[in-house]
C-alpha cells in the first residue's frame, strides 16, 4: 500500500500519491520551481490514516512545476430563434502539468 494524501488545490480536492504527475488549474509559479500545497485534509501512511478538521496543521505536500499550458477550445454557441442573433465564442483554460515530490504529516 503506498502513501497517499487528500490535497485542497484551487478549491477542488484531489487524491495525490508519489510521482503522480496531476494537471492542475494554472499556477503562479515558474516551470521547474517546487510548490507547497499546506491544505491537506487526509493523509495515508500505510494504513495508519490522519484526518484533518479540516485540514492537517503542519501537513505538506510539495510538488514541482512542468509546465503550463492550454487545454483544448470549449465553443459557446448563443443563438436567439427568429431574431437573427447568433454569438459564437471559444475558451480555452490554462492549466499546470505538476509532479508530486513528497508527502509529509
Amino acid at each position: 500500500k503506498a502513501m497517499y494524501a487528500i490535497v485542497d488545490i484551487a478549491g477542488k480536492q484531489v487524491k495525490v500519491e508519489k510521482d503522480q504527475e496531476l494537471i492542475t488549474p494554472r499556477l503562479d509559479a515558474e516551470e521547474g520551481k517546487t510548490v507547497e500545497f499546506d491544505k491537506v485534509m487526509m493523509v495515508d501512511n500505510n494504513g495508519k490514516v490522519t484526518m484533518g478538521t479540516p485540514v492537517i496543521k503542519k501537513a505538506k505536500v510539495s510538488a514541482k512545476v512542468i509546465e503550463h499550458g492550454k487545454g483544448d477550445t470549449v465553443f459557446v454557441f448563443n443563438k436567439k430563434r427568429r431574431t437573427g442573433y447568433r454569438v459564437k465564442n471559444g475558451h480555452r483554460q490554462e492549466f499546470s502539468k505538476v509532479l508530486i515530490e513528497s508527502i509529509s504529516n
